[in-house]
């Protein structure tokens, strides 16, 4: 039996994403399980990895992208009793998602309730579980609590305000004007990133500043976006998208490391900074990312959030998707339907 998966031969642009068709299906080992993919995320990261500027992915290409799918088991390799065939689950594999059938070991995968939407689910794996982490592990928010989103509209910071407006936080938000009425609708006051300095509209702010900022950017970002906390305050950085795009050098990225991890501590002045990555810590505690995301699973069947879906396509128009997250054109998540 054929199936078809992208696979990328080369690190580059859109470009290199190409659909394959192969010969017969991957077969489970002991442990293992066969999965018929029905929903592969997308997003920033996906993109990342593309460039070949993903650390945590150290696999040269060919390989095939896709951080999280939600399938449906299809085969059980020797000694799983924990799953069964037909089952709906779901998974983070940080590569490999872009595949119509995907082999993973039977402990890493995590059970969708019975009639969740998977396009829905699929949301849930890194850009929910990244933003209900950050704000309720990391940080630590209570409601009433005043926050700061960079990249407000994308997926990890849609659904923080999906999330930040279900616990009653005051959200502020970074993005293009053109996506105001999104971070409108859930509450959060908007920041024009291109004509605004949201250093200076934030400092501006009673107290001098919000409780935590999210930042995803890194580098000099980090400076800003540091200063922009009020006494107690929190920075939480959860990426560096200026070296991913090639818009910061190595050196400032690193330099806004050490200052994110330790430079910052070294002068105590009442604020703090932490760095999140949710792959690190699922290795570290993994039975965590089990409770959270089947908290966050049942959440969504309950109809408690509803994450921001952009829209979804076929397998085949993964290049035109990642054009579409490249020039920041998505607002939430775009779904991949391998069939």
């Amino acid at each position: 039996m054929k199936y078809q998966h992208i696979v990328i031969d080369r690190f580059g642009g859109p470009e290199v994403l190409r659909l394959v068709d192969e010969s017969g299906l991957p077969e489970p080992n002991a442990g293992e399980v066969r999965v018929k993919v029905i929903a592969a995320g997308t997003g920033f990261t996906d993109t990342i990895v593309r460039r070949g500027n993903y650390v945590a992915v150290k696999q040269k290409p060919p390989l095939t992208p896709g951080y999280d799918f939600v399938g449906v088991v299809d085969k059980l390799g020797a000694g799983v009793d924990s799953l069964r065939v037909g089952q709906t689950v779901a998974d983070m594999p940080v590569i490999g998602g872009y595949t119509q059938y995907i082999v993973r070991p039977a402990n890493r995968l995590v059970p969708v309730p019975d009639g969740v939407d998977p396009v829905e689910a699929v949301c849930m794996p890194l850009s929910f579980l990244t933003a209900h982490q950050m704000i309720t592990r990391v940080a630590q928010l209570r409601r009433g609590q005043s926050i700061l989103i960079h990249g407000a509209s994308g997926a990890a910071g849609s659904a923080m305000l999906v999330l930040g407006a279900q616990m009653g936080l005051k959200m502020y938000g970074s993005c293009h004007s053109r996506k105001f009425p999104l971070l409108e609708r859930y509450g959060c006051i908007p920041i024009d990133y291109r004509n605004e300095d949201f250093e200076a509209r934030i400092r501006a702010l009673p107290g001098g500043g919000v409780d935590v900022v999210f930042d995803a950017i890194g580098g000099d970002h980090w400076a800003r976006s540091y200063r922009c906390l009020k006494r107690g305050g929190l920075l939480v950085g959860y990426g560096a998208q200026n070296i991913a795009k090639n818009d910061d050098s190595v050196f400032k990225v690193l330099l806004g490391f050490f200052k994110l991890m330790a430079g910052w501590k070294l002068v105590p002045d009442g604020r703090r900074t932490a760095f999140y990555n949710i792959q690190s810590r699922r290795e570290k505690i993994p039975a965590e990312f089990d409770i959270d995301l089947r908290a966050l699973f049942e959440l969504l069947r309950e109809g408690a959030i509803k994450p921001i879906v952009a829209g979804t396509y076929p397998l085949s128009a993964a290049q035109e998707v990642h054009r579409l997250i490249d020039a920041g054109d998505v607002v939430g998540k775009i779904v991949l339907l391998p069939f």
